[in-house]
């Protein structure tokens, strides 16, 4: 399934939740990743994301599609990773 995920968590755990997101998803701007994943991948990601969330104050947005193609996806100014460089 394709995903989308959004993450807004405080200062202290940014660096912590950028680098579990990276290991699953493409990085395409700040706090926003998107790529293929498995349910079973997406399931870690989730469990990983948890450990350092604080649920209180922190969340965690993912969007899922079937597939990418069911998505339109419309970039205005910079895009910061373009995905086709990727093999």
């Amino acid at each position: 399934m394709y995903v989308i995920l959004v993450y807004d968590v405080g200062e202290k755990r940014v660096g912590r939740a950028l680098k579990v997101c990276r290991r699953y998803l493409n990085w395409v701007q700040n706090s926003v990743f998107e790529g293929d994943l498995s349910p079973a991948r997406l399931k870690s990601l989730k469990m990983e994301l948890r450990k350092i969330m604080d649920e209180e104050g922190d969340s965690v947005l993912i969007y899922r599609f079937r597939e990418e193609s069911y998505m339109q996806k419309e970039v205005l100014g910079k895009e910061l990773s373009s995905l086709d460089t990727f093999l």
